[in-house]
């Protein structure tokens, strides 16, 4: 199942996005979003399944791998600020600074109850917020446990379904599959996920008011840092000279691999069957070999150890598999494979491990770092994520600009207005309203910043203990903020 109804789907979604990249009427792009949103939909559906048969079957394994629990829970949240945003939803994170920096477990499976949770209380909440909570519960000399907790203000659920929503295909009540969509399938194998790495989950929830589902996980510690996963690498403004072998078999991933890899401007050499990726690394060089497992004549795991044994390269090796949540990584470490990425490839995540693991083996150019041009160092704008979201549509762009030209002197005049007045609500209120906007625009960081600091002091500001100094420091940060 995994790899004949995978497969194919990792081509239809994959030419899909190339193709939304390209000039299309309004139509055209209206029928493949729809084509994207249902393969999307049925990728999520069938690794759902696949997970609930290893489940089943006894077969759930469990990585225990180091890494960087902030860094990686900020990374997975991010993902969900964009329809956060488009809800209006207010999204808050609290994180306990006495975890350890450095844990052991399995980051795939974290993330995975999270974003289950996480997509949950964006579906079912229409107003208010959401409350990401982790918090260290006990710590020792080799071990962490961490409780985390994702509290909505939705719709809640009934008392006599909150027992039944950790079963198979089991849901709130009846309309929830009809008004919400959605298998069942997400809680039930979050809680298989969490039980069987020795947790515990549970769920409070009143209807109209809300949910929070809260689990807890041990980790063990360490303080090994080396080899640790990079983060994801935004795609580079200049030109990067790395030359790509994909080992694959099947026609149509050779096609969307190319387009991709054009996409990215690199140079790329297509291998059939790992003897003749072997045969093509005899006669040429190549920075990094992305390869299919599952291919006739020499597999991937063949072809990798004959390039680690035979061949005595260290060139880094990223195993392209359509079957991730069965394949066997131990088998890909053991033969000497650098990493794996699941189909249908995220080509952004694709861009970002290849970057990562050729500057790993690449040796640095020692260079005279000149100080920045103090008036050129802050670039206030960048409409990369806005075309990306309107899929370079101009019209759609000019709409959103004109959009934001038109609503922001107002924002600023109220927040003006609510400085003169000490009214730190309306304050508040009027710099959350701006917030989100800095994102879709791509107004630098450092605006979006001095903002959330009016926030802060807004939020805890009592106007009959407002001081001189504080007044000065907080109208330093306003108005800047206003003139920018």
């Amino acid at each position: 199942m995994s790899h004949e109804i995978r497969t194919p789907m990792n081509a239809i979604i994959g030419f899909t996005k190339v193709m939304l990249k390209t000039e299309l009427s309004a139509k055209q792009k209206e029928y493949l979003t729809a084509i994207k949103m249902s393969g999307d939909a049925l990728i999520v559906l069938i690794n759902d399944i696949l997970d609930l048969a290893k489940v089943d079957a006894g077969k759930m394994t469990f990585e225990q791998t180091r890494f960087k629990m902030a860094q990686s829970i900020s990374a997975m949240l991010h993902l969900f600020e964009a329809k956060i945003q488009e809800k209006n939803l207010e999204l808050v994170k609290e994180y306990d600074a006495n975890i350890p920096e450095l844990l052991v477990g399995d980051p795939v499976r974290l993330h995975q109850i999270i974003m289950n949770l996480m997509s949950n209380a964006v579906k079912f909440t229409a107003k208010g917020r959401i409350t990401v909570r982790v918090r260290l519960l006990e710590e020792n000399e080799e071990s962490a446990t961490v409780e985390f907790a994702i509290a909505d203000t939705g719709i809640g659920i009934i008392d006599s379904k909150r027992d039944k929503i950790f079963e198979n295909f089991q849901q709130a009540s009846s309309a929830t599959a009809r008004l919400f969509g959605g298998t069942g399938l997400g809680l039930a194998i979050s809680k298989q996920l969490v039980e069987q790495q020795g947790g515990s989950i549970r769920v409070k929830s009143k209807v109209d008011e809300g949910s929070e589902f809260c689990f807890v996980l041990n980790f063990q510690k360490t303080n090994d840092i080396s080899d640790l996963e990079t983060s994801l690498i935004e795609q580079d403004t200049e030109a990067l000279n790395i030359n790509v072998l994909v080992v694959e078999d099947m026609v149509l991933n050779q096609l969307l691999m190319k387009t991709l890899l054009d996409d990215f401007g690199f140079e790329r050499d297509i291998a059939h069957n790992g003897r003749i990726a072997i045969e093509k690394m005899q006669l040429n060089s190549y920075d990094i070999i992305l390869m299919d497992l599952h291919m006739p004549e020499m597999n991937g795991f063949e072809a990798t150890e004959y390039i680690r044994n035979q061949l005595h390269s260290k060139i880094p090796i990223i195993a392209l598999t359509a079957d991730v949540t069965t394949v066997d990584l131990a088998k890909c470490r053991a033969v000497g494979m650098t990493d794996y990425i699941a189909k249908p490839v995220d080509e952004r995540l694709l861009y970002s491990k290849i970057v990562s693991l050729v500057k790993k083996t690449t040796p640095p150019v020692v260079e005279i770092a000149l100080e920045p041009d103090p008036v050129q160092k802050l670039k206030c704008t960048n409409l990369e994520y806005l075309t990306q979201r309107t899929k370079n549509n101009p019209t759609l762009i000019m709409e959103m600009i004109t959009a934001y030209l038109e609503q922001t002197p107002h924002l600023i005049s109220a927040m003006k207005l609510s400085a003169q007045d000490k009214d730190w609500d309306a304050l508040y209120a009027t710099v959350h309203k701006m917030i989100p906007s800095f994102s879709i625009m791509g107004i630098s960081a450092y605006f979006e910043t001095i903002a959330k600091k009016v926030q802060d002091y807004a939020r805890t500001q009592q106007q009959e203990k407002a001081s001189l100094i504080w007044s000065c420091n907080w109208r330093t940060y306003a108005y800047r903020l206003a003139g920018s």
